[in-house]
């Protein structure tokens, strides 16, 4: 009687076998598509022992006993059972079903099969057969068949080591299966993501507005695809325009939704009152009250301002935004704009927003910023931190953009490069 390996690994020296499964195992490596794995190691098989005959069960999905002939040797075409599953055959009696639901390695000797039974088409001519289990959840979900002309062509003592091997090999199409669904599944996730962050961008200013007296520039840059910053500019009556700038808490799609929300709730407020700014903050705060954040823990902070070029006066309120910085160039002191602080937004309604004022002067400078810029990190934890961006407007002959383009070389510098763990938006301002 030929030994198991002779019929499977093919006659030859153990340095001819060895070379054969050392090279088919280099060639698997390779492979992250499960198909090609499976079609190359079906290959390197049935060039080590031309002979065989393969056939691949499944019964995933199925009740007993219905099951599923998933490969065969002898098809011309090339399957993707991955892919055709509902095209294979389907069958729910014969040999097979008796095998793959017997969850069990079997050694058939002397193989005789009735003509109307499933088994006979793929079987013909055979008279031994090896039927290996490969088992998922603890059930012979899949099954391999290895059929041979002659009767009582496989010894049993090698087959407690072709279960292992068929098992292991099993396993590891799953595996390749399962990383192939992961990144599909990634991709498909990266898609949507990019079109999130594609419309959340399209929310933003397509372009920076024209107003009187004063230059602007601005900067946006999310952590992830998608993030929850945002400003934008308001045209009000007398030439007024309002400013705002905010940050929804947390990272990504979730705040990128809250964002657009914010976004759609701040084009539905009627403009009508040119002189105060804290009222905008009370109707933002009311609806986001009222039906996003009561339940959600979410909440956002937000600055606005109203900016009159007749008389260079800034009325401004926040809701718990980080304070705008504001140096006058004959003075080397940076004021900050915190004489209006309340709540954030969302997190109770009918919170007090107030007003401050201030007048500005020609060339003065303006930052309004996010969080993600002064919470920049080190690599020793520390933050980059208001010192740091009061420095950068030490220098009055910088235009908007010089600012911003200062600013971010410093962050970057601090930072070693390290991608941004937050949001990071600015605003830049010179009164002319």
């Amino acid at each position: 009687m030929s030994t198991l390996s002779e019929n499977l690994l093919g006659r030859g020296t153990w340095q001819e076998r060895l070379d054969h499964i050392v090279t088919t195992m280099k060639e698997m490596s390779q492979h992250t598509d499960p198909q090609e794995m499976v079609r190359a190691y079906t290959k390197r098989l049935r060039q080590m022992s031309p002979g065989n005959r393969i056939i691949s069960l499944s019964r995933r999905g199925l009740k007993d006993p219905w099951f599923r002939v998933t490969r065969y040797s002898e098809w011309e075409r090339d399957v993707n059972p991955w892919h055709e599953l509902d095209t294979l055959p389907l069958y729910n009696h014969g040999l097979f079903s008796e095998l793959i639901y017997g969850n069990a390695p079997r050694i058939i000797d002397n193989l005789e099969l009735d003509s109307v039974d499933p088994a006979s088409q793929y079987l013909e001519g055979q008279h031994s057969l090896i039927a290996v289990p490969q088992f998922e959840d603890g059930k012979a979900l899949n099954m391999v068949i290895i059929a041979r002309e002659e009767a009582e062509r496989f010894d049993p003592e090698q087959l407690p080591e072709f279960v292992w091997i068929s098992n292991l090999f099993g396993r590891a199409t799953s595996n390749l299966v399962m990383a192939k669904q992961l990144r599909d599944a990634y991709a498909q996730v990266d898609f949507e993501l990019k079109q999130v962050a594609e419309i959340q961008h399209s929310l933003l200013p397509a372009s920076l507005p024209s107003i009187s007296n004063l230059k602007l520039a601005a900067y946006y840059e999310t952590s992830q695809r998608a993030g929850g910053d945002y400003y934008d500019f308001f045209p009000l009556p007398n030439d007024k325009w309002g400013i705002l700038i905010a940050d929804v808490s947390g990272h990504g799609t979730p705040a990128a939704v809250m964002m657009a929300v914010l976004h759609s709730i701040a084009h539905s407020y009627e403009h009508e009152d040119d002189r105060h700014a804290a009222p905008f903050l009370d109707y933002l705060n009311h609806k986001l009250c009222q039906r996003y954040t009561e339940d959600s823990g979410t909440f956002v902070t937000a600055f606005y301002a109203i900016y009159d070029p007749h008389t260079y006066r800034l009325t401004y309120s926040s809701a718990g935004h980080n304070p705008p910085r504001l140096r006058h160039c004959d003075d080397v002191a940076v004021e900050v704009l915190d004489k209006a602080q309340s709540l954030p937004l969302g997190v109770i309604d009918h919170a007090e927003y107030k007003d401050a004022r201030i007048i500005l002067k020609p060339n003065d400078r303006l930052i309004f910023y996010t969080d993600g810029i002064i919470e920049a990190e080190n690599h020793d934890g520390i933050l980059f931190g208001e010192d740091r961006l009061d420095s950068v407007l030490s220098r009055c002959k910088q235009e908007p953009q010089e600012i911003i383009d200062d600013l971010l070389e410093k962050v970057r510098s601090f930072t070693s490069n390290t991608p941004a763990l937050d949001d990071r938006t600015l605003l830049t301002a010179r009164v002319v």
